[in-house]
């Protein structure tokens, strides 16, 4: 829903971990988040939550008052799970609004 969001407890490191039913094959992710500056993607094929590797980091841009909006582009890879940690932010707290995964 739009309007829901997951919002930082104030320090950093944060993760976020979202799971698929079943290993997907991913060729595309994007986040849509707030006062984030450093964000790292990680993915498993585990069956539990374990076993990360990291897919990409990357500084974001800061926009006062405005969403971040993000795409990652990705070779096409699979996972059954995806953990996104905010590595470092704007501000004590962050808030995540989007993510979407794209691929089938």
């Amino acid at each position: 829903s739009s309007k829901t969001f997951w919002t930082t407890t104030g320090m950093f490191p944060q993760e976020l971990i979202i799971g698929f039913p079943k290993c997907v094959k991913i060729s595309k992710v994007a986040i849509q988040c707030y006062l984030v500056r450093t964000l790292r993607i990680e993915r498993s094929t585990s069956k539990d939550p374990v076993g990360f590797e990291q897919c990409i980091e990357k500084d974001l841009q800061h926009r006062e008052g405005q969403l971040q909006r993000e795409e990652f582009p990705l070779p096409e890879f699979q996972a059954t799970y995806l953990r996104f940690i905010i590595k470092s932010a704007y501000d004590h707290f962050v808030s995540v609004h989007r993510v979407i995964a794209e691929g089938t």
